[in-house]
């Protein structure tokens, strides 16, 4: 088959040829010394005059009969324009796709095959593209140039269906039949570019790098997700052998020592993570896993600290670098995911764990602070009328506002704690009937917001306790019985009020309310007791022993008013029962608290149980002996 040409003679198709090679040439180079300007004006108008260099010279190329001795260089100038124009806009635009289609196209115009782009789109352009491609060998080097930025484009759009097919053509004589993308793209080997070949910004060995270290670390990340741990280890494992900028390394790397926290390799993933904060200490993923790591080790020092770096870590704006005028691997990574393991989050999010894990952990002083620098940060980005925001991370800001509370009371300041509650109150009133409305609204049927009863009985709890650390016991009363008051018109989870958030969830289970009025009834039972009322005391104590008979401290609290009341058959028959309960798994364990609930009701928690049944079971043998 003789090939199409260009008109004219020999001399002046040279001559134009030479020309069109020198153009691509110098913007090439232009675009080159764009890219060592850094971040400035100049580098953005040098490599957008390349830029538009590069569409001019195409245009002129293309406004002319399609020519096998001319296709090379066209196609250069075509992977040379989608690799400065993709990396400017920092991603693949649908357009792109049309520019390599219109390279595909013009290689069957040489060969009069145009009726395959009318068959199966750009699948079937590539198809009979490289079919052809044995005819053209002085072809084969642009053609696996514009592979790979198709490649590049199917993979940041997760087309892995159409690329593992794509590379299952180039890779003909090695791996048709393997449908692993790795491995086709491990085994896809680019034809060398000649020695006098047009100028490239970045040629085929260089892009077949990327793409190898982008898709392993995808496929890395992925299988890390879902739990296959052992191919995630390979995956990342491949990803961190090749071509990763230090962003991309740091995220390899943390990945990798999650990886392997996970397959109970704690010492390996502390190296692999001392490795991502190598000379630089704000990166947050990296910082983010040391802590989980160091939870896991029950180092909880070095845990707080962690967090604490990560606050600071995101507190600060970094200054981006510019970015390189190439395609980049972190251009074929997937937007970040909120539920990827290596998912940071902001610096409210950070701050409200290192204040929880301080609670949790029992450093009160420093939670209260952090919770209040917190509280600071979300009223800061609050609309004057508060409603409670979704929460699929983490818990709702009434929520921070209950554990600050809980926090303030646990480090002895009281009276802040009395301030947060009143400020939470103040903000909710918005949302509930007003007090007149209650009972007309018991009679109707109709409630308030399912969320909101709990919380504010929360509140009125938190109150209650940090009245009774100010010594006003009175106070502290009123403040347990309006909280009751609220709880025994809430009811669990009502299907007619449509979904809730997990946060809305969280509070409002059956298990929850039930914890929480528990709570308030043996709060109120034992001011009852430091004031001399057992009688009343008795009363909370059974009705806490009713509304959550699986909860110990309750019955505990009744074993010792029954016992002080002299009501020796039922504190009898009482005892018995817990020493059988002792002696069961709890079944509760795997109970999920809000974090105010679970430090309330450590509050209330008796001191020492054992020693309180040994003692009993001691004055009934004495009492069988006498």
């Amino acid at each position: 088959m003789a090939h199409r040409t260009l008109p004219g003679s020999s001399a002046s198709h040279a001559s134009c040829l030479d020309l069109w090679r020198e153009k691509n040439d110098q913007l090439i180079q232009q675009a080159k010394v764009a890219q060592d300007s850094g971040l400035s004006p100049r580098r953005q108008q040098l490599a957008q005059d390349a830029l538009e260099g590069l569409r001019g010279l195409l245009h002129s190329l293309q406004g002319l009969p399609a020519a096998v001795s001319v296709l090379p260089l066209e196609l250069t100038v075509i992977c040379n324009f989608i690799t400065l124009r993709a990396s400017l806009a920092q991603g693949f635009t649908e357009d792109l796709a049309q520019d390599i289609q219109q390279g595909l196209e013009r290689v069957l115009e040489t060969q009069e095959q145009l009726k395959a782009r009318l068959e199966h789109g750009l699948r079937g352009l590539w198809d009979s593209v490289l079919h052809v491609s044995s005819l053209l060998p002085e072809l084969l080097p642009a053609l696996h140039h514009l592979a790979g930025l198709q490649a590049a484009l199917w993979l940041s759009t997760d087309r892995l269906g159409d690329l593992t097919l794509l590379l299952q053509t180039l890779n003909v004589s090695q791996s048709r039949a393997s449908e692993d993308l790795l491995l086709l793209l491990k085994t896809w080997r680019p034809p060398a570019e000649e020695s006098d070949a047009p100028l490239t910004l970045q040629d085929a060995q260089n892009l077949r790098g990327v793409l190898l270290t982008a898709f392993a670390y995808r496929q890395g990340l992925q299988e890390l997700i879902t739990g296959n741990l052992p191919r995630a280890l390979s995956s990342l494992h491949e990803a961190a052998s090749g071509l990763c900028p230090r962003p991309v390394l740091v995220q390899v790397y943390t990945a990798l020592g999650t990886c392997l926290r996970k397959m109970g390799s704690p010492q390996r993933a502390l190296l692999y993570l001392v490795a991502a904060l190598k000379g630089e200490s704000t990166w947050g993923p990296p910082l983010l896993e040391a802590s989980r790591l160091y939870r896991q080790l029950e180092n909880t020092a070095a845990e707080i600290e962690c967090l604490e770096l990560l606050v600071e870590a995101l507190s600060v704006a970094h200054i981006p670098e510019a970015p390189q005028l190439l395609i980049e691997v972190e251009l074929l990574l997937p937007r970040p995911d909120p539920a990827s393991p290596l998912h940071c989050g902001t610096q409210s999010q950070a701050k409200y764990l290192l204040a929880s894990r301080c609670l949790q952990t029992g450093r009160a002083e420093n939670a209260a602070e952090h919770y209040l620098d917190l509280l600071a940060l979300l009223l800061d980005g609050l609309e004057p009328k508060f409603s409670p925001p979704p929460c699929p991370r983490g818990p709702c800001v009434p929520e921070v506002f209950l554990e600050a509370a809980a926090a303030l009371i646990q480090a002895g300041r009281a009276q802040d704690a009395l301030t947060v509650c009143e400020e939470l109150l103040s903000r909710m009133s918005s949302l509930r009937p007003k007090r007149p409305r209650l009972w007309e609204d018991a009679r109707r049927g109709t409630r308030e917001l399912p969320h909101c009863s709990p919380w504010v009985s929360a509140a009125y709890l938190l109150q209650g306790h940090a009245r009774v650390q100010l010594g006003a016991q009175k106070e502290a009363i009123s403040e347990f019985s309006r909280c009751l008051e609220l709880l025994f018109q809430a009811t669990p989870t009502d299907k007619e009020q449509g979904p809730a958030s997990s946060c809305e969830q969280g509070c409002t289970s059956d298990v929850a309310l039930q914890q929480l009025r528990a709570a308030a009834l043996i709060s109120r039972g034992l001011e009852w007791v430091a004031s001399g009322q057992d009688t009343k005391a008795l009363q909370d104590f059974l009705l806490s022993v009713q509304v959550c008979p699986g909860n110990q401290d309750a019955s505990f609290h009744l074993l010792q008013t029954l016992r002080r009341l002299d009501r020796r058959d039922e504190a009898t028959a009482l005892w018995r029962r817990l020493e059988a309960q002792t002696e069961l798994p709890q079944e509760n364990a795997a109970w999920s608290l809000p974090l105010y609930l679970e430090t309330c009701l450590g509050w209330i928690h008796p001191p020492d149980r054992e020693t309180l049944l040994e003692e009993f079971r001691t004055s009934l043998l004495e009492t069988c002996d006498l």
